[in-house]
This record gives structure tokens, C-alpha cells and sequence, in this order.
């Protein structure tokens, strides 16, 4: 047969069989890899055929055996250097030319052992892959030289080749996340992935250091399971596991939905990169040490003691714990099996002095007996006293979760692990999230009288999550039952029970309602009935904030939350609460405002400078769609609201705005007035302006948001009707809000604005014409009428009740390629 149809031949037969693999027997696993991996070896052994002094090498993960449906050839010709280079030329295209033929990502090279030798000297990653290189075809001598020089050279070289690994990782880890902390994560590249798998294969190659084994195989191959199932899913060469993908993925992997999914993935991405911190903590010491004897040995002229060895020095830290090269470790006097508290004992102890817990000493930790209920006061305080460490309590939390010592603990935990929150406001898991709260209270610990339970209700604030129902209610029970086994008192236990069942309150009233009605205040005194527990209530919503990301607290939002605070303390200490309906007269500041723009007979606009942002104050005389003209024109200059108050004085609405421009600094006031003046009178369509800016960004957006919801508030005023406006976010929103509200009739008191990621909460304190609130049938047809406007109307116009499928979040704060990142706080006047 000629040389070109047997190629053919060769291609076809692979072809056929290939496709039969993937799509007809395809299932994601070890067996896939391998027996693709089979596969391809036969056809590019084929097309090499019989040559001498050349070798057909497989390296990277091709050379692992670990070959996904899409991932790319990483082939090495190698040949000895006697032939014409014409004839090594040929014979590689011989060999590259039907890969790319079948469409296949090929990275290949010609080399010389030698010059192999020299480009890994010179490039880390060509070293790294070598390390991995197998025989496919040709001279197995060759082959078999390639790796031997490649081992010698990396053991060798590891002192200097080790710390440039480390940055590499590092590095990576830098620009693409945590992968177990990412809603879409990279499960290749992102830290914890399989690069840094593949990474910890070469530090044991070099016999310097090795990583923990334990789940270390299993986790990486769930990762390259996943992995392939993604390639099957997409028909793409992808290693981002996207939301639109990942209920696919779960089912290809048998897993019931996208959390579960979510949950396998990090929880091998946690052993990976737990695994990663321990061996780099090896590495460093063992480096460390090498130099440091080499010094010694210099100095005593080869005397170190017994041998040369010189014994490292261990320093008492607490009963049973002591400290030994940069580690917390277990004294030799330690018996985990007859002191129960020691693992509490020792992780306090280590978090305390700033140092991580020895793997080592962790697994013998696991072996402790089982605490007695309750737990005896000891037992108690170390764990207090671990969450009251600060930052370095992370890490040492990690160990012991590593090792199952947590959820011997808190069985409670078990449910939380790993668990993901799909809201992109949160930038951790809901285990993880606990304990930076704990973190971030132990910071304020100073600020209540009772720090140990401000640090308990932070680590259990959210241990409902993933529970049927509201998870304050469940994390309540589940809180009370861990704080009776803790050995907290009847008093305490009822304490921890409220924080955890009240951890949003302040901060959802402080944002949504009306700080100087009295029944926002009374919503507070209500569930917290002391002074002592509104004080850790006010700790706790603080570190909760701070732990859930960015956008989650601000100064204009603590600023809120205080106010709330101070107000609701006086009410517990017996001052009396001034009913809204007999608030004072107006200000002079007001008067003044007022009689400016009566004498103007038009709008007054003046800004202000705010420690955060701007304050915007229009004082325009009052007529209908004052305020949907005013939202819009804000809007239009893209300026995000914080916080909105109305008020009419003689006649006048009086608007104070809390702002901030989005790009650059805000408009002069003067610009926004002549545009307010221009809407008000209908030479500006601002919905026609906001129209259009919707439609140069409505091709980018690929989700359809959730309905909007308009409730009415249950005793939310005495005064006003409390409307509350839950939407996806979007430019000019509130514009949207005013319109329907004008169009219903009604005059909108007040309004408070609060966003968090794409989503936007939004109260209204609204009455009816003789200023009094709305009759209960009144106020519910009122929310469902703007609830359905909201749902149908695209930006100013009208349509079905439905959300338009283009209605994303605010387009300033979106890119295409990532539709999922948080916006700001605060939202554009609809936005």
C-alpha cells in the first residue's frame, strides 16, 4: 500500500474510532482518559512508523495518560541528530500534518536530547513537562534517556527550580481566583486546580518534599472528571466550568444539580490546595535547614552535634503544644486519646502565637476522644479563644477541617462545607464565610462586654444555610441546640439564638425603612430587647458584612446602621419615640430652599461634597412627575443613588439625594438643573434617552433576571404605606418607580435605596392624597399594579408582564465576558 494511503487509512480507522469513544461510550472518568490516551498513542505510532534514531515522546498531561476529549497533543519528536535535517523535517510533518488535519490542538517540537536538556534549563514549564514524558513510538532508548537526564537535572536544580515553581503558582493564583471560591471557576488554572496538582507531582520528584496523600488522587481526579465532562458539554477545549454548563456537568458526573456539582469540585479544590500550602511550608523549611547546616557546618568545621545533626529547637506554646521550626506541633509528652480538649487546646494555641498547625500534628489530633456534653468550660474558652486569634485562625481552621477534627466538633458544620453562594456578592463559600466573620468580629471584640458570644454568633450565623425554609429560623434552633452542647448557659444560649435569628435585621431596616418613623425602631426593640444584645447584634452585622465582600458595607451603610443603632439603644433606655405624623416644622434650611424656588417659579439644584459621594438637593414646586424627572435625569447623567429623602414644604418637594457618578466626577449642578427643567417641561424624553442607552447593551447580556417583587411591609409605618420593590438592577429603575407611583395617584414620602450585586431593594413611604396611609385593599392592588408595570415595561414604555429577557443589571457595571460580576452599592436612580 503506498506510504499515502496507509496514512489515510491510519486517520480514518482513528477517526471512526474516536468518535465511537466520545459519543457513543463516553463517560467522564479515569477509564475515558486512559483508553483515549490508548487510542491516540496507536495512531501516532503509526503515522511515525518505523524509523531509527527517532523517538515519538508524549509529555505534559498527554504523558500522564490523563488525555481529556478536547484537550491538546503535547508531542516531543526526538531523534539523535544523524539525520539530514530535510529528512527529520519530513518525518515530522509526517506525523503533525494529519493532527491538524483531524482538527486537533497540537503542541510539538523537534529536538535533540541535548537540546531538549538545554530549553528545559532554561524554561521551567518545558522542564516540568518532561518530567511526564512517555514513549509512544520509535527508539525507547531514547525515550528512556530523556526522562533520566530530565530527573537528574530537576533533583539537581531543585533549590533553585522550587522557589521559581512556588512564584509560578503564586502568580496564577493572583489572576484567576480560589477555584473553590469561584462561582465559575477555572479548574485547570485557578488555585487548587490542576495545575497546582500537577505541581505538587514535581516537588515530590524531587525528593525534597511530598504532599499530604490523603484525598490528594481522589481530588484530582474528580477535577479531571469534571473536566471532561465540560469537554462533552461543550464540544470545546474549555476548562471554565460556566453557570450555563454546570447542571450538564452534574448530571454527566450522576450528581443531582449544579450544588452538588459546585460542592464535589470544592471540596476537591480544598485538598488540593490545602495540600499545596503544607508542602510549600516543607519546602521552605527544607530549604531553610539546607542552608542554615551549610553555615553551621562552616563555622564548626563539620561539628553539629550528634553526627552533624543539630536538634531544632522546640518552645513550650501550651500544655501539650509546642513550637518547632515555623509549626505548631504536639509536645512528645501529648496524648490526643486521653486529653479531649487538646485539639481545641492546640489550634488556640497556634492561632494565638501566629504559626500553622503541623499536618502531622493535626492527624494525630483527629485521634482525640470525643468531648463530654456539655463541654467543660476549658473546651469552651479554647475555642473562643482559637476564633479570637484573628486572621491566623483561617489557616489554622483549615488544618483541622483537613484532618475531620471540625466536623467532630460541630456535626452542625458538616452541612455547610463547601456549600456555594450563588448571590456574587459573596466572595466565600458558606463554611469559609463563617469563619472570616469570626475573623472580622474578633476585630470589634473590644467594642461589646460579652466577646465570646459576639465570636460564637459569628461562626454560627449562617449555619441554616442549605436548610429547607428561612435560614435564620433554622440557624436559630441549630444554634441554640450547639450553644446548650457548648455548656452556655440558659441566658447566653437564648442570646446566641436571637443574634443568629435577628443577624440581618439591622442592616436590612437600617437600608429599607424610614430611620425616624417609630415603628422602624420598634421593629429592632422588638427582637432585641437588651441594651447588651443590641450592642452584639450591631458587632455582628458589621464583621457579617465585612466578610461577605466589598459591596456589602460602606461608610454611608454603617453610617445607617449606627443611626439605627443609637436610636433603638435610647428607645431600649426608656426615651420616649416621637411619632413622624407630629415631626417638628421644618428647618430654616428647608424654609429657605423652599422660598428659593418659589421665587425661582422652577427647580433650585445645588450639590454637596459627603465624606462618600455627593448630596444632591432639588427644590422643585410640586406638581406631578417631579420625582420620575428628577430619577431620570440623574439616571441620564448616570449618578448612583444611595439613599433618597422627599419632603413638601409650602408646596414645594424638597428631594435630598445621596449620590455617586459612576465615571469621573459628577455634573455641575447647573447641567442638571436645565436638564430637570427640560424634563419637567417635555423637551427631554428621558425615558427615550434611557430607551436607548437599554438597547446598545441589550445584545450583552445572556441571563434573563428573576421577576421583579412589590410588597407591601406589615407594620412597617403608622404614617405612610411601606412599600418594598425587590428587582433585578438596571438604568433607570427608579425613574420607572416614580412613573408608576405618579400614574397611581400617590406621593411618595420618602424613598430608601439599597443594592447589592445585580440585585436592588428599594422601600417607598408612600401616601394617599390626604396624606394618610393607604387602606390595606388600596395599598395591595398599588403593588401588584406596579409589580406588573415593573415586570412588562421596558424603559419608559409598555409591554407584557413579563420581564424582558434583555433586563440585566445596570450595563456600566457589566462587561460581555463577565456577566456575573458584582455591581457597586447603590443603584442609578433606578439603577
Amino acid at each position: 500500500m503506498p506510504q499515502g494511503d496507509r496514512v489515510t487509512d491510519i486517520e480514518g480507522g482513528y477517526a471512526a474510532a474516536r468518535l465511537r469513544l466520545l459519543h457513543e461510550e463516553a463517560q467522564a472518568g479515569p477509564r475515558l482518559r486512559a483508553e483515549l490516551a490508548r487510542l491516540t498513542d496507536g495512531w501516532l505510532g503509526g503515522l511515525l512508523g518505523r524509523t531509527r534514531g527517532v523517538a515519538l515522546v508524549a509529555v505534559g498531561g498527554y504523558g500522564r495518560g490523563e488525555l481529556s476529549p478536547r484537550s491538546d497533543l503535547d508531542v516531543l519528536l526526538l531523534h539523535d541528530g544523524t539525520a539530514d535535517a530535510s529528512a527529520t523535517a519530513a518525518l515530522a510533518d509526517r506525523v503533525w500534518y494529519p493532527v491538524w488535519d483531524m482538527g486537533l490542538d497540537l503542541d510539538h517540537s523537534v529536538r535533540t536530547p541535548a537540546e531538549a536538556r538545554k530549553t528545559a534549563a532554561s524554561d521551567l514549564k518545558v522542564h516540568l513537562g518532561l518530567l511526564d514524558a512517555r514513549h509512544l513510538a520509535g527508539d525507547p532508548a531514547l525515550t528512556a534517556a530523556l526522562r533520566t537526564t530530565a530527573y537528574e537535572d530537576w533533583r539537581a536544580q531543585a533549590p533553585g527550580r522550587l522557589p521559581e515553581l512556588r512564584e509560578m503558582c503564586e502568580d496564577r493564583a493572583r489572576r484567576q481566583g480560589e477555584l473553590r471560591f469561584l462561582l465559575e471557576p477555572d479548574l485547570k488554572e485557578a488555585r487548587g486546580g490542576l495545575r497546582d496538582a500537577t505541581a505538587l507531582r514535581a516537588v515530590a520528584a524531587s525528593w525534597l518534599a511530598d504532599a499530604p496523600r490523603e484525598g490528594l488522587e481522589e481530588a484530582r481526579n474528580l477535577l479531571l472528571d469534571a473536566r471532561d465532562a465540560l469537554h462533552l458539554a461543550t464540544g470545546r477545549a474549555s476548562d471554565r466550568l460556566t453557570l450555563q454548563e454546570q447542571h450538564q456537568v452534574a448530571t454527566a458526573l450522576g450528581l443531582p444539580d449544579a450544588d452538588a456539582l459546585l460542592r464535589r469540585v470544592y471540596e476537591a479544590a480544598r485538598t488540593v490546595s490545602y495540600a499545596a500550602d503544607v508542602t510549600w511550608r516543607e519546602v521552605g523549611r527544607v530549604l531553610r535547614a539546607r542552608s542554615g547546616r551549610a553555615r553551621l557546618r562552616r563555622i564548626l568545621g563539620g561539628r553539629g552535634g550528634r553526627g552533624g545533626f543539630v536538634e531544632p529547637e522546640r518552645i513550650p506554646l501550651a500544655e501539650g503544644v509546642v513550637e518547632q521550626e515555623g509549626e505548631a506541633v504536639l509536645a512528645r509528652t501529648a496524648r490526643p486519646e486521653r486529653d479531649p480538649v487538646l485539639p481545641l487546646r492546640a489550634a488556640a494555641a497556634a492561632a494565638q502565637a501566629g504559626l500553622p498547625l503541623s499536618p502531622h500534628a493535626a492527624r494525630r489530633l483527629a485521634a482525640a476522644g470525643p468531648l463530654p456534653v456539655p463541654w467543660p468550660a476549658e473546651a469552651r474558652q479554647q475555642l473562643v479563644t482559637l476564633l479570637g486569634a484573628g486572621e491566623p485562625a483561617v489557616a489554622v481552621w483549615e488544618a483541622l477541617e483537613a484532618e475531620g477534627v471540625v466536623a467532630r466538633l460541630l456535626p452542625e458544620w458538616e452541612h455547610v462545607r463547601c456549600r456555594p453562594q450563588r448571590n456574587p456578592v459573596h466572595r466565600w463559600t458558606v463554611d469559609r464565610h463563617l469563619v472570616e466573620t469570626a475573623v472580622q468580629a474578633s476585630a470589634l471584640a473590644r467594642r461589646v462586654d460579652r466577646p465570646d458570644l459576639l465570636l460564637v454568633a459569628a461562626l454560627l450565623h449562617d449555619i441554616g444555610k442549605g436548610r429547607p425554609g428561612d435560614h435564620s429560623e433554622a440557624g436559630e434552633a441549630l444554634a441554640r441546640a450547639v450553644a446548650a452542647r457548648l455548656g452556655f448557659g440558659a441566658a447566653d444560649t437564648d442570646v446566641l439564638g436571637t443574634l443568629v435569628r435577628h443577624h440581618l435585621l439591622l442592616a436590612e431596616t437600617a437600608t429599607r425603612r424610614d430611620l425616624d418613623d417609630p415603628a422602624t425602631v420598634r421593629t429592632v426593640t422588638d427582637a432585641v430587647s437588651t441594651a447588651g444584645t443590641l450592642e452584639l447584634l450591631h458587632a455582628l452585622t458589621e464583621a457579617d458584612a465585612r466578610a461577605t465582600g466589598p459591596a456589602a458595607w460602606n461608610p454611608w451603610r454603617a453610617s445607617l446602621v449606627d443611626g439605627l443603632v443609637r436610636r433603638a439603644a435610647a428607645a431600649l433606655a426608656g426615651a420616649p419615640l416621637a411619632d413622624r405624623r407630629e415631626r417638628g416644622a421644618p428647618t430654616a434650611e428647608q424654609e429657605r430652599r423652599a422660598a428659593e424656588a418659589l421665587g425661582a417659579g422652577g427647580p433650585v439644584v445645588t450639590l454637596a461634597e459627603e465624606p462618600v459621594g455627593v448630596e444632591v438637593l432639588m427644590a422643585v414646586p410640586d406638581r406631578p412627575g417631579v420625582l420620575p424627572a428628577a430619577a431620570g435625569v440623574l439616571a441620564l447623567h448616570r449618578l448612583t443613588v444611595r439613599a433618597a429623602e422627599l419632603r413638601t414644604v409650602r408646596g414645594v418637594l424638597l428631594l435630598d439625594w445621596r449620590v455617586a457618578a459612576e465615571y469621573g466626577s459628577p455634573p455641575e449642578a447647573a447641567r442638571l438643573r436645565n436638564d430637570l427643567v427640560r424634563s419637567l417641561d417635555g423637551s427631554l424624553d428621558v425615558a427615550a434617552r434611557l430607551a436607548e442607552r437599554e438597547a446598545a447593551y441589550a445584545n450583552r447580556r445572556r441571563l434573563a433576571p428573576a421577576p421583579p417583587r412589590v410588597t407591601v411591609a406589615p407594620g412597617g409605618s403608622h404614617a405612610a404605606t411601606v412599600l418594598e420593590v425587590r428587582a433585578q438592577d438596571a438604568p433607570g429603575l427608579l425613574h420607572r418607580m416614580g412613573r408608576a407611583l405618579d400614574a397611581a395617584g400617590v406621593r411618595v414620602r420618602s424613598a430608601y435605596v439599597s443594592t447589592l450585586g445585580a440585585s436592588v431593594v428599594d422601600a417607598f413611604y408612600v401616601t394617599g392624597a390626604e396624606g394618610r396611609a393607604l387602606p390595606a385593599e388600596e395599598a395591595a392592588a398599588l403593588a401588584a399594579g406596579m409589580q406588573e408595570t415593573l415586570g412588562g415595561a421596558r424603559w419608559g414604555g409598555t409591554g407584557p408582564a413579563t420581564p424582558p429577557a434583555t433586563a440585566g443589571r445596570c450595563p456600566q457595571h457589566q462587561t460581555p465576558q463577565d456577566p456575573h460580576r458584582p455591581g457597586p452599592i447603590g443603584h442609578p436612580p433606578g439603577g
